[in-house]
């Protein structure tokens, strides 16, 4: 499945895919597939950058327009 947030959210940030790759202790190859939907985001994943972003997991999966994260 292709989530184009997970590339939009990145360049928003000013980081590069090997930074991102790094921050989840991936190969950049990895990280890039995960960009382009060639290989799906494992879940741990998804909620480790929807906590850097600041976002929703939600919001990363395109279930939502409101980048906002949920409040406890």
């Amino acid at each position: 499945m292709y989530f184009s947030r997970l590339e939009d959210l990145r360049v928003d940030h000013d980081k590069t895919q090997i930074q991102i790759a790094a921050y989840l202790n991936l190969n950049r190859e990895v990280y890039r597939r995960y960009e382009k939907g060639t290989r799906e985001i494992p879940v741990w994943a998804l909620i480790k950058l929807a906590d850097l972003y600041q976002t929703s997991t939600d919001y990363i999966l395109g279930r939502t327009d409101d980048p906002a994260p949920p409040h406890a």
